[in-house]
């Protein structure tokens, strides 16, 4: 009975029991992106009563949205930004420790087209090896012509003189996210998607006592007591913000990145290519995906956002301009399988830059007059690095007891060995065995969710009992990641999750046709040709 018992402790019956039944937290959490599942599980590993709300799904922003690497960074390196680049490889490598099922040793190669371009990157890249230290991943080499040709045979070969060869992490973003979200539950938290905070609440003093929320799947609303609250909504910080002190300057400016998925023909080996400098500077990664390749990222600064980015044109033709010049077959629109856009909620800057390479990315960690904490920049790399500082932070304020940070060597959920990453079930890591075993108990889940994909109904049914997936996108973007790689198959395959969701979870035929309806208009937007013919029209 162990799996049913795990299946309660995951249910959002149970979740909501937990957060009625507590009438007074250590922490309080807003947000479930990468930031947030950071700070919540740093301060459940101290022993805190800690609760998180997510007005969404978890990761429904920028977590889920990357360029699928776990990374020092290169081009910071490249900027001088020495301290952002050592804490981030070492952050790299105990998450490799952490959670091996999802982050593997990923070799990129720099292609040369340029005389100096060896010794320069070569060069650069020791000094990245040196910095990861005991964590390193690999020695950078470098790799002659045909070295370079043999490992990356789509290549573009005119005017090429060699390449560079180094190691970084490549990870499933929103896996993790999920994965971090059931970890922080064993370990005696409560975590709830679909709970939006509506305001803060304060005593006589005008310091922060606490939240008021409202369960959106009801429409029930709490009133919830802590020691402290973390504001950790990404790019909706400032909207926090405001609640706590209307007119507040605004602390983020987002900045969109834009990735292009297409067909692992485009480059069929295990490597990914980096191209370190386009036509405006920006790096720009062909990366190895779900056996599928992802092309970006953009930096474009923007003033409005939403839950749903949009791709601008410009965006697009970039990416596959740019990866065009270097891929012998250049990928055209008819090529892209899914396009996803993301926000990146960059500290903003106090000179006015319009560059995004100036404004920071590294983490900052802000306290109101009113006691709230509000931690941005960062990134994914660097979740667990945030949590501890904002944890930190909060025991330096006196809002919560001293204790120490246990997360550095904590094994997330799933946490596997994993010698092989390319079968699609490895990304469950240990609860492969327990997913099979569904199959067995009832052996229709173990058909495909579409014909053309490698997905089961297994992992719909698992999705909605251990992963707290509550709605078709829940599942077909985050838990199994068909959006991302397919859309217009991700909508093909809408109405039989959707079946097997209202069956899990006890709902009707009507619900059925509400999700179905929702996520499509959702998808349209990641189908490259679709979202062509609309611009200009839509907002």
């Amino acid at each position: 009975m162990q799996h049913q018992a795990t299946a309660l402790s995951f249910a959002r019956e149970t979740l909501l029991q937990q957060m009625v039944g507590t009438p007074s937290w250590d922490l309080i959490v807003i947000g479930g992106g990468a930031t947030g599942l950071g700070v919540a599980l740093d301060g459940i590993s101290r022993g805190y009563k800690t609760l998180l709300l997510e007005q969404v799904d978890f990761a429904k922003g920028t977590s889920s949205r990357s360029t699928k690497l776990v990374h020092g960074g290169v081009r910071y390196l490249a900027q001088g930004n020495v301290g952002l680049v050592r804490e981030a490889l070492y952050e790299r490598g105990l998450l490799l420790q952490n959670a091996p099922h999802l982050v593997k040793n990923q070799d990129f190669v720099i292609p040369n087209y340029d005389w100096w371009g060896g010794p320069f990157y070569t060069i650069g890249l020791k000094m990245y090896d040196v910095l990861a230290g005991r964590l390193s991943l690999g020695a950078s080499v470098h790799l002659s012509r045909q070295q370079t040709l043999e490992r990356l045979s789509t290549l573009q070969p005119a005017g090429l003189r060699g390449g560079v060869l180094y190691h970084d992490g490549q990870f499933d973003d929103a896996r993790l996210a999920v994965n971090l979200a059931q970890t922080a539950i064993e370990q005696g938290g409560t975590l709830l998607n679909y709970f939006e905070v509506k305001s803060l609440l304060k005593d006589p003093q005008g310091q922060i006592t606490g939240v008021t929320a409202t369960d959106q799947e009801t429409g029930t609303a709490y009133e919830l007591q802590a020691r402290a609250v973390v504001n950790a909504t990404g790019i909706f910080v400032d909207e926090i913000r405001q609640m706590d002190q209307p007119g507040t300057p605004k602390l983020v400016r987002p900045s969109q990145g834009i990735h292009l998925v297409v067909d692992k023909s485009f480059l069929p080996g295990n490597e990914a290519l980096m191209i370190p400098k386009t036509d405006d500077g920006r790096v720009l990664f062909a990366v190895p995906w779900h056996n599928r390749v992802v092309l970006g990222t953009t930096d474009t600064l923007l003033n409005a956002y939403s839950q749903e980015p949009k791709a601008l044109e410009e965006e697009i033709e970039f990416v596959l301009r740019t990866a065009g010049r270097y891929l012998v077959r250049a990928p055209k629109r008819s090529d892209v399988l899914s396009m996803y856009a993301g926000l990146r909620p960059l500290a903003a800057s106090q000179n006015g830059s319009q560059k995004t390479k100036e404004i920071s990315r590294s983490h900052k960690i802000m306290v109101s007059e009113t006691g709230l904490i509000t931690i941005t920049g960062g990134k994914w790399t660097t979740y667990r690095r945030m949590g501890q500082d904002t944890i930190d932070k909060a025991i330096a304020l006196g809002k919560l007891p001293a204790a120490v940070s246990q997360t550095a060597h904590l094994p997330i959920h799933g946490a596997l060995p994993t010698a092989d990453h390319s079968p699609h079930l490895a990304v469950y890591g240990s609860d492969q065995v327990p997913l099979l075993q569904l199959i067995t108990d009832e052996p229709a889940w173990g058909e495909k969710i579409d014909a053309a994909l490698e997905f089961l109904k297994a992992e719909v049914v698992w999705a909605a009992r251990f992963e707290m997936a509550r709605t078709v996108e829940d599942v077909l973007a985050r838990r199994v990641r068909i959006l991302f790689l397919d859309a217009r198959a991700a909508i093909r395959a809408a109405p039989e999750v959707a079946a097997l969701l209202a069956q899990e979870l006890g709902h009707d035929a009507q619900w059925q046709r509400q999700q179905v309806d929702t996520f499509t208009q959702v998808a349209r937007h990641y189908v490259l040709q679709e979202q062509a013919a609309a611009v200009g029209v839509e907002d």
